[in-house]
Parts: C-alpha cells; structure tokens; sequence
C-alpha cells in the first residue's frame, strides 16, 4: 500500500468549484471505500493538499483563484508531489488542452461528464 493509502482505498482531493458536482462525485467515490477531500478553488487545493496528503488529486481546470494548470505545476512541487497522480477533471476537450495538461504535470486529461464506475476502474488500477 503506499503512503496515504487508506486500508480500503486512496485519499483523493477533487478540485471543482461546482461544488455540486464535486459532493457527488465525492459521495461515489466515498462508497467505494475511499477517503475524499474537496476543495472548491485553487488556493484551497493547494492548502488541502499540505493538511490532507492525498494520492489522488482530480482537478478542474477552470477554477476561480487560480487556473487548474497553476494547482497541477504547484503540486508537483510540493513533499509527495512527485509520486502524486493527478488527473485533470474537465470540460477542456481539445489537443491544446491535453497538451497543456501535460505540460503542467498532469498525468490524465478526463473530460467531464466522467463516467464514475471508469474512474473507480482507473484509480483502483493505481
């Protein structure tokens, strides 16, 4: 199990400021055995991140506060940042998105709506 893993799943930060959208995804995600944390803006994600040390961060890219890109380049910077898998959670679709998204360290681009049981099937793959 790696570090921040619970004993029946991942901590995971999700990063939306529809926070609507992120309870729900939050509450699926919790049934699954996993511990979640949300955050509904950037800054807010970064302090999460340092209070929470999620494994799993799934982040919106347009957020109030600062961009999506900013959290994704700033967490690979922070203590565990480097062995973090973080997945962009997005209505951004096209090739500059994704190529953006990989620029700022993301791992995976997912466009929104993400099917729940796909993103269960990629986190327990971790």
């Amino acid at each position: 199990m790696s570090p921040g893993a619970t004993p029946a799943g991942r901590r995971i930060l999700l990063v939306d400021d529809n926070t609507d959208s992120a309870e729900s995804l939050g509450e699926l995600l919790a049934l699954s055995g996993h511990e979640v944390r949300t955050a509904a803006d950037g800054p807010g994600a970064l302090r999460a991140y340092d209070e929470f040390h999620p494994d799993v961060v799934l982040c919106d890219l347009g957020l109030p506060g600062m961009s999506g890109y900013e959290v994704g380049r700033t967490l690979r910077t922070r203590p565990g940042g480097s062995a973090l898998f973080l997945a962009a959670l997005t209505g951004y679709s096209d090739a500059s998105d994704r190529s953006r998204t990989a620029q700022a360290g993301f791992d995976l681009h997912l466009v929104k709506p993400v099917d729940p049981f796909e993103l269960e099937r990629l986190i327990g793959g971790l």
